[in-house]
């Protein structure tokens, strides 16, 4: 582009940065016995070898692979009420780990009517799924391994509110109920469904993990908030503005919530994907959470309007899966008929 010296031209390189003339001589290629054999010579590693692999980064990670145990499920069964002593008391007595198994899943015997949540997967119940996720946090925040943060979620330099931050903000853990409001406030007022509560908490347990940090008490209100303002953007077909959640909390700005965004997406180095097998995984997890703490979902008698749309499903999936074995069916036959058995036969002179 007007250039009267290029990098073609020069023997040098760019004229942009002058280079030193390198002898091959001064720079020998040394190699070990390993590296030598006798039919090839000399063996150069490949590029692949040589890095890890990001299979192997991320097998722990549970925001990444289906296979590994999410952190909030780990924190909260090392809080749990089994504790050593009543684990060898119920050891000892097998009669009362069964009643208390009972007790503990609240078995309820009808014999006229059949009870069933009305959460399911595809469709969880708002409150209860946000009660789950929130009391995970909880644990995150009370079995935390330390206190490690940064500036820009830290509570003391970016306030959310005008009112003077408590001096011991950082020091003391929040309560579950007040973690369940803050949440609630924002999922009510922006219209936000329970599917984006449990990506939240996808996003959340992966910005710890890519960062190395801790959710804390000086922080954990704008780690939620980056999480729940990534969650309703990218699951959400009519996202939330930043502006929106500017009208919810009154004293935040607008730079703020697009600089804090900018760092979530940083940190998370822009991996916002959420396969179904992880979505499920923390969907079931939650389940678990709530059994183990007596967060019972809500109950509804089945009435024939529902047991129509059950029976109904259960059709369509008994014909999806018997046309599938049809299909297994025909490929094993074809594949028989390609090389039959065939019998020779006999010749007696």
């Amino acid at each position: 582009m007007g250039a009267t010296v290029s990098c073609c031209m020069s023997p040098d390189g760019s004229p942009k940065l002058a280079r030193k003339a390198v002898e091959l001589d001064d720079y020998p290629i040394t190699t070990t016995a390993d590296d030598v054999s006798e039919d090839t010579g000399t063996y150069l590693q490949h590029i692949s070898d040589r890095e890890v692999p990001d299979e192997l980064a991320q097998e722990s990670n549970p925001s990444d692979n289906a296979r590994a145990s999410t952190i909030f499920l780990n924190k909260s069964q090392t809080d749990g009420m089994w504790n050593g002593d009543l684990q060898l008391l119920l050891s000892m007595s097998p009669g009362l780990h069964q009643y208390m198994e009972c007790l503990k899943r609240r078995i309820v015997i009808s014999c006229s009517t059949i009870f069933l949540d009305d959460s399911t997967v595809s469709l969880p119940n708002l409150k209860s799924t946000i009660k789950c996720v929130t009391l995970a946090i909880y644990y995150h925040i009370k079995n935390r391994d330390s206190n490690r943060s940064l500036d820009i979620f830290d509570e003391k330099i970016h306030p959310l509110t005008r009112e003077k931050v408590p001096d011991d903000y950082s020091s003391v853990d929040p309560e579950h109920k007040l973690i369940y409001r803050f949440v609630r406030t924002l999922f009510s007022s922006a219209q936000l469904t329970a599917e984006c509560a449990i990506v939240t908490l996808v996003y959340l347990e992966r910005l710890l993990t890519y960062a190395e940090i801790d959710i804390c008490p000086c922080n954990w209100k704008r780690i939620v908030l980056g999480a729940i303002l990534l969650a309703s953007k990218v699951w959400d077909d009519q996202a939330v503005w930043n502006v929106d959640y500017c009208q919810i909390l009154k004293d935040i700005t607008v730079e703020d919530m697009n600089e804090m965004e900018r760092h979530f997406l940083e940190l998370l180095q822009f991996n916002i994907n959420v396969p179904a097998s992880i979505y499920a995984k923390y969907y079931f997890d939650l389940r678990s959470l709530a059994d183990d703490n007596n967060l019972n979902f809500p109950l509804e008698p089945l009435d024939n309007h529902r047991a129509t749309k059950l029976e109904a499903i259960s059709r369509l999936c008994e014909d999806r899966y018997k046309e599938l074995g049809k299909v297994t069916i025909r490929k094993s036959l074809s594949a028989d008929n390609l090389v039959g058995v065939r019998t020779t036969h006999a010749v007696l002179s």
